[in-house]
């Protein structure tokens, strides 16, 4: 190689998803298939107090499993506080950093992390932090966790008033859905996490959402043939764009998984998080949607299928923190665009649907458009209540 000539590899990471249901029964074999042993690696366990309340009896099929396994040592389970307000401070990410050094956990161990999408965000972080990076396996508990962020490569905390500011992108070493888990969920948490595979299935595959808008009075029920179904397709549609969508890291500024994030995640802020993720990207979605139509870039009837399978889910399309002001008269959620922004830094980057199934980067949007978007889903909104 002559000086100054580039020099550049190709790094190969396995992103190992599997599919199952009862993963720490004695007759599962799916954890063991997929780790790898020196002969005495540890095994740290984090249960989501939450998952621990709801699942009698899962201490005890943990404990049996890991201690049954050949070549494993189980060093501890530890229950600690999830849900959003896990990644509002540090207190979480400090415990699971101490126990990582308490019971020596090293880059041969591993740390399993049983429970929803923000628990699985801080845990993952500590597990991508301690020495660099601590084999970590995903066991993911809630709809929205299994069918998307629980196959992702992103984990941290939120600061500064603003969510994910803190946090590093590391491939899990493996995501086990176990659909059993499914059914610890409240009813609402089961429909919400449905709306990342529309949001999927809108940016990816006119045919899943199809089969979505078919199903939406069985996914509404949470039959769970219909679930799992649904699950799998959207969790093996993101693993897909993550692995092969040539950017899984993001150090582009497109970002066709986060469609309806941008107003999203800002409505979560104005809201103090009492608006879940899942029901902030519904609305999100709609907004998106409508503003698309409006401008001409997506047809009125595909919109409103698309509108019709949100509340089909019996999910919102607008929300009262749309409403808030700032001093200058301009809504708020619109500082979500410069974040949404700034996260990635470069140019503004918000996918518009052309059609279902198939997207569009743009770089600006006219919020006089927005405007008349979110009166009409306000409108849509008083007409359904």
């Amino acid at each position: 190689m002559t000086s100054g000539e580039d020099f550049s590899i190709q790094l190969t990471i396995p992103h190992r998803v599997r599919f199952t249901r009862d993963a720490f029964s004695q007759s599962n074999s799916t954890i063991w298939d997929v780790l790898q042993t020196n002969g005495q690696a540890k095994i740290l366990v984090f249960i989501e107090e939450a998952v621990a309340e709801a699942t009698p009896g899962l201490l005890a099929s943990v404990r049996e499993c890991v201690n049954s396994a050949e070549g494993y040592q189980l060093a501890e389970i530890l229950i600690l506080p999830g849900a959003e307000a896990a990644k509002r401070d540090n207190a979480v990410l400090q415990s699971a950093l101490d126990a990582v050094e308490k019971y020596k956990i090293d880059r041969h161990s591993y740390m399993f992390c049983i429970g929803g999408g923000a628990f699985l965000d801080v845990i993952g972080f500590a597990a991508a932090t301690a020495h660099r990076g601590v084999r970590f396996v995903r066991f993911p508990t809630t709809t929205l966790a299994q069918d998307d962020s629980g196959v992702g490569v992103k984990n941290g905390i939120n600061a500064y008033g603003k969510k994910n500011f803190i946090g590093a992108f590391a491939v899990p070493y493996a995501v086990i859905n176990d659909f059993a888990f499914l059914e610890t969920q409240d009813e609402l948490m089961r429909r919400a996490g449905l709306i990342e595979a529309v949001k999927v299935a809108l940016v990816k595959d006119g045919e899943f959402f199809s089969w979505i808008e078919e199903n939406v009075q069985a996914l509404r029920a949470f039959e769970m043939a219909a679930v799992e179904e649904a699950v799998e397709r959207s969790a093996l549609l993101h693993a897909q764009h993550i692995a092969l969508g040539g950017d899984p890291f993001e150090n582009g500024n497109s970002r066709p998984l986060d469609y309806g994030h941008w107003s999203a995640h800002k409505l979560e802020q104005l809201t103090d998080f009492e608006l879940s993720h899942a029901e902030a990207v519904a609305v999100g979605v709609a907004i998106d949607s409508v503003y698309a139509m409006l401008e001409g870039r997506l047809d009125s009837a595909s919109c409103e299928r698309i509108l019709a399978v949100i509340q089909g889910l019996d999910l919102p399309l607008w929300h009262e923190s749309l409403e808030l002001f700032d001093e200058n008269d301009r809504r708020r959620v619109y500082n979500g665009l410069e974040e949404f922004r700034e996260h990635l830094g470069g140019e503004l980057t918000v996918l518009l649907l052309k059609s279902i199934g198939t997207g569009q980067d743009v770089h600006s949007m006219d919020e006089e458009l927005l405007e008349k978007a979110i009166a009409h889903l306000a409108s849509l909104s008083l007409s359904t209540t």
